[in-house]
């Protein structure tokens, strides 16, 4: 598509509204990077926040563009996307976003955006458009990362509860307190280095169709990874304090200890992900680490109800967001 053909106007609406999707993005999971450091009293909540934004944004210097590279071109054919797919899928994303916020609820803002994207495309072209492989692999991975997650996490809690076996309580307390800060690091590290580069991806991607960047360029510009990862950054800063309590004490009560092996196990399983190229949702990954370690511990520790209303909350993320897309598709068509 011609540059020509969409206004600059509104190019410059849709990534504002990217952006505004990174922030939410952010302040939507902020939740998962500083739930255990909060709930298990090592950071005030102020403290945490800015932690947490600090090793976002930091991450821009670690991971290359793989993830961003998948949203990009491993999704959809190329040059089927045009400006009302954007908006479509942004939307779409962002309504889910605010929806599973206002409800507390911790879900995907990743898959959220994948199943806009989908949903515009099949409004606009039906499913022959689709990049099949690219999708097989992201839904595997909904399954896959709580479940990584979950044996990274428990396997961590074995390990230590092994090796502190003869340690006073009070001191194995007091070395984890320091520890979590570093587990708490590398968790926000691959929160940051994942998910903005969801938002890369799709500003990539509306800035190909618009013809500003070329079909066969290797990254975008600059300017758009500066801005993605500032923006996850200061969503982080404001934090996503309805899903706090959710993930850190109602799924199973966690102390330092618990803490730092839910973290460090999550953060292991990101690390992998955005190595490999896969777009997974933070919340899926700490989900899974939290139960781990709540499960090494007592089983009964965990609540299973609370766990599996936030499966249903996985499952139904893609098809909601999906069918939300479709609409402001269509919508946008009549109104641009």
């Amino acid at each position: 598509m011609e540059a020509t053909s969409i206004a600059l106007w509104f190019v410059v609406l849709l990534i504002v509204l990217a952006l505004l999707f990174d922030f939410m993005n952010g302040f939507h999971d902020a939740a998962n990077s500083i739930a255990t450091v909060v709930s298990t009293g090592v950071l005030k909540p102020q403290q945490a926040v800015l932690f947490a934004a600090m090793f976002n944004v930091i991450a821009i210097s670690i991971f290359h563009l793989k993830v961003a590279s998948t949203i990009g071109k491993g999704i959809v054919e190329p040059g089927v996307v045009d400006h009302h797919v954007v908006f479509g899928a942004l939307i779409g994303a962002i309504f889910w976003n605010v929806f599973t916020w206002w409800y507390g609820i911790p879900s995907s803002s990743s898959h959220a955006l994948i199943g806009g994207i989908i949903g515009a495309v099949m409004a606009k072209a039906g499913v022959a458009k689709l990049v099949g492989a690219g999708i097989a692999k992201t839904v595997l991975f909904i399954f896959l990362s709580p479940v990584l997650g979950y044996i990274f996490g428990s396997l961590m809690m074995v390990a230590v509860s092994w090796i502190c076996r003869r340690t006073p309580p009070r001191k194995v307390d007091r070395w984890f307190r320091r520890l979590q800060l570093f587990s708490a690091g590398l968790y926000s590290l691959g929160h940051g280095g994942n998910d903005a580069q969801k938002t890369i991806g799709i500003i990539w991607m509306l800035l190909v169709a618009a013809g500003y960047v070329a079909t066969d360029a290797k990254a975008p510009p600059n300017w758009v990874i500066w801005c993605c990862y500032f923006a996850i950054g200061m969503g982080t800063m404001f934090g996503g304090w309805r899903i706090v309590k959710t993930m850190g004490q109602r799924l199973t009560k966690l102390k330092p200890v618990g803490g730092f092996c839910a973290e460090t196990g999550g953060a292991a399983s990101l690390f992998i992900a955005t190595a490999l190229g896969v777009p997974v949702s933070t919340t899926h990954t700490i989900t899974g680490a939290i139960v781990g370690v709540g499960s090494v511990r007592n089983p009964s520790a965990v609540r299973w109800g609370l766990a599996s209303n936030i499966v249903w909350a996985w499952i139904f993320t893609i098809p909601a967001a999906a069918l939300v897309a479709a609409l402001c598709y269509w919508l946008s068509t009549f109104l641009f």
